[in-house]
């Protein structure tokens, strides 16, 4: 007999996340270790009279993709994959994470070429707007969170399990404030990075392309970045800690970086394009069930009184003009002595909103 948490995460995949009508294909990204969800949304989409379609990636796959492909190898255009991308009309990825270190010692100029090569098939998924994505409590991302399996499960669905449609009708009075904003100033410790969000249009998120979810986000202004901001938690990327991050902006862009920990990685993935170093998304963490960082973006960034900004591409929704092969989430945690201002008014303060 199935988990009834995974039977209830199942149901809200295909009955709320994604819109499955009789006929459509459904693509179902996965890993092995998630057999048991795959397994209930699988069923969910037979009873709609929609079309499963399931691609298993191996354990240890993407290490030996990396460590042997060539140059010619990477930069070949995957034309199966944009086939089936364009023939399918809704997508449920599901994260199954056995080791967040593999990665850790392939060269990240491989990645970043692999990256820009698929970009139009990410872009064109995104364009349908009928997609998900969530993590599966694998044993790998239990010890990241420093928590047993048996708790990072209760930890997980209990982010997940929501009244999501409730969870949208808490976030709508930030969003309204943040379509009337202009200027935003975030200070904090070693921080005072202002920017412009005017006419940037606010999303709210409740669970339709992120499970969990919880945020509220918009793009900036490209050019309008000015300060210097001290990360809070370690940037993860492909399996590796950028640690310590600290960043000045004049104009818009990056013009200094520093970390603790793989500083290289973080200048060198700052060189991906013209706009890696451009800020294309600022969130706010709006979930206060999610309060610990347990190096998951797609939980970390949902974190209650922190903030979020990435570099790289922004979301066409938000009218961002930002393109670059990356979108790197970086976040703030104000619940200890920040404070978030628009146009000069204080609407946050420790974490908790004051408006």
């Amino acid at each position: 007999m199935a988990d009834s948490r995974i039977v209830k995460l199942a149901k809200i995949l295909t009955d709320y996340s994604v819109e499955i009508k009789k006929g459509d294909i459904i693509t179902i990204n996965s890993g092995v270790e998630a057999k048991s969800l795959v397994l209930e949304v699988a069923k969910n989409i037979l009873k709609k009279g929609a079309i499963p379609r399931i691609n298993l990636e191996l354990e240890e796959y993407p290490y030996l993709y990396y460590k042997y492909a060539k140059e010619d190898q990477l930069k070949h255009f995957p034309k199966i994959t944009m086939y089936e991308v364009k023939n399918t009309q809704g997508f449920i990825s599901i994260g199954t994470e056995y080791n967040t270190r593999e990665l850790s010692n392939i060269h990240p100029k491989k990645i970043a070429i692999k990256r820009k090569v698929t970009k139009p098939i990410q872009e064109l998924i995104l364009k349908k707007k009928n997609w998900v994505i969530c993590e599966f409590p694998t044993h790998a991302l239990a010890q990241e969170a420093d928590m047993s399996l048996n708790e990072f499960e209760k930890f997980v669905f209990k982010a997940t399990n929501k009244n999501w449609k409730e969870e949208e009708k808490n976030q709508i009075k930030l969003k309204k404030l943040m379509d009337k904003t202009d200027r935003v100033r975030i200070v904090g410790k070693d921080t005072d990075l202002s920017f412009s969000i005017k006419d940037r249009p606010a999303k709210t998120c409740s669970g339709k392309f992120n499970m969990p979810d919880g945020e509220v986000f918009t793009s900036v202004v490209e050019d309008s970045t000015e300060g210097y901001i001290r990360y809070t938690y370690p940037v993860i990327r492909d399996g590796r800690e950028v640690d310590d991050v600290r960043l000045w902006f004049s104009k818009g862009k990056v013009i200094k970086a520093k970390a603790k920990k793989n500083e290289r990685l973080l200048k060198e993935t700052l060189k991906t394009d013209k706009g890696s170093k451009t800020i294309g998304e600022f969130g706010i963490g709006f979930n206060y069930g999610i309060n610990k960082f347990i190096k998951n973006i797609l939980f970390d960034e949902k974190i209650g009184g922190t903030i979020h900004l990435a570099l790289g591409q922004g979301y066409e929704e938000t009218l961002s003009k930002n393109n670059s092969a990356i979108h790197w989430d970086m976040i703030k945690d104000l619940r200890k002595g920040g404070e978030i201002y628009f146009d000069g008014k204080l609407i946050q303060k420790d974490g908790k909103f004051v408006f």
